[in-house]
């Protein structure tokens, strides 16, 4: 079997602590046919010089430079450099295992598909957890049609708005750029690139280990937060267009997003002033009410929550406060919440990174 150029573009920006990683885990891979794209985002600490020493040690590496626009433009840049028949996208304080793109070259082609997602792992710094809540581990790889593939991708369960963890046919993304500017640029992104989509395919084995850092949403939020609501106004604006039978789906995942982030404004009150911010999101929950609690109607923990933020706007906050609590006092073990924690150690540690 031919091995076609797979391009895989890591945006690179501020993360000189675990740059080395992401890259040593794409250098050491099976599937050795790669054009990796390092795009320095104008990075302020070393991350520059640290890819331009990787790139004088193997010839796969492409090293560009420029001033700093974001991870969106980041992407972007990289698109443009971009020669493989596939593309995948990394973020640099991330790491991939060693045969994540040589199983993903083998399902794209054994499945003429456009785009093969792979599982992933949450990754801590000394174990890794698997959400096995959709799906088992051992399971064979699912097929989804482009109807299916725009459901999973509302719910937001099997099929996540992530850009990575996935490998796509480069003709397909290559003239859909991110929006820049906005965080959580995927959601502005993704809905766009998967209406495009024959054939979706996704693997349950997790291939791609997704960084958690130690500053929580909660502990550095911003008004900027917001443009994930944003995001999936667009998305859900999209979906009424074309794809109506999922409107109550998508209606349901923007309510949802509402009342957590009026939430957490509530939470980062003494820092970020959110009042205006709160009375249009109130506004928006209000007015949609009869739509969003017909949205809300197989889940009567959502519905709860709308009936006491249509009565006061706090109450929803003190509701999960005091659900937390009553939980805690009953378990004095956690739940099985379909997470699967493995503990990392020099014994299973047999992807030669270092963590």
């Amino acid at each position: 079997m031919s091995m076609p150029l797979v391009s895989i573009i890591v945006p690179i920006y501020n993360v000189e602590k675990y740059i080395e990683r992401c890259i040593k885990s794409i250098l050491m891979q099976t599937y050795s046919n790669l054009e990796i794209i390092l795009v320095n985002d104008g990075s302020p600490d070393n991350c520059g010089n640290i890819a331009e020493d990787f790139k004088n040690r193997d010839k796969r590496i492409k090293v560009l430079h420029k001033e700093n626009g974001g991870l969106s433009d980041a992407r972007n840049h990289g698109m443009l450099h971009a020669t493989g028949l596939y593309t995948m996208f990394v973020d640099s304080d991330d790491w991939i295992e060693v045969n994540m793109v040589s199983d993903l070259v083998n399902t794209i082609v054994l499945f003429k598909a456009d785009v093969v997602q792979s599982a992933f792992y949450y990754a801590y710094d000394s174990y890794l957890l698997a959400d096995t809540r959709y799906y088992d581990l051992d399971d064979q790889p699912t097929m989804l049609n482009k109807q299916e593939l725009m459901y999973e991708l509302v719910v937001n369960e099997r099929v996540k708005n992530f850009a990575w963890g996935k490998l796509y046919k480069t003709i397909l993304i290559q003239d859909i750029p991110f929006k820049k500017g906005v965080l959580y640029e995927d959601v502005f992104w993704a809905h766009h690139i998967m209406h495009k989509v024959e054939t979706f395919i996704l693997l349950h084995t997790p291939l791609y280990n997704y960084y958690q850092r130690e500053d929580s949403i909660v502990g550095n939020y911003s008004l900027k937060n917001l443009d994930f609501i944003r995001g999936l106004k667009e998305r859900h604006s999209f979906i009424e267009r074309n794809y109506q039978i999922l409107t109550n789906e998508s209606l349901k995942s923007l309510a949802k997003a509402i009342l957590i982030q009026y939430n957490l404004i509530l939470f980062n009150n003494k820092k970020i002033n959110g009042m205006q911010i709160r009375r249009k999101m109130r506004n928006y929950l209000l007015n949609n009410y009869s739509e969003i609690k017909m949205a809300f109607s197989d889940c009567p923990t959502l519905q709860f929550q709308l009936q006491l933020f249509k009565f006061h706007p706090f109450l929803p906050v003190l509701y999960l406060g005091i659900k937390k609590s009553l939980r805690f006092l009953k378990f004095k073990k956690p739940l099985n919440d379909g997470l699967v924690k493995i503990y990392i150690t020099p014994k299973n540690n047999k992807r030669g990174v270092q963590y």
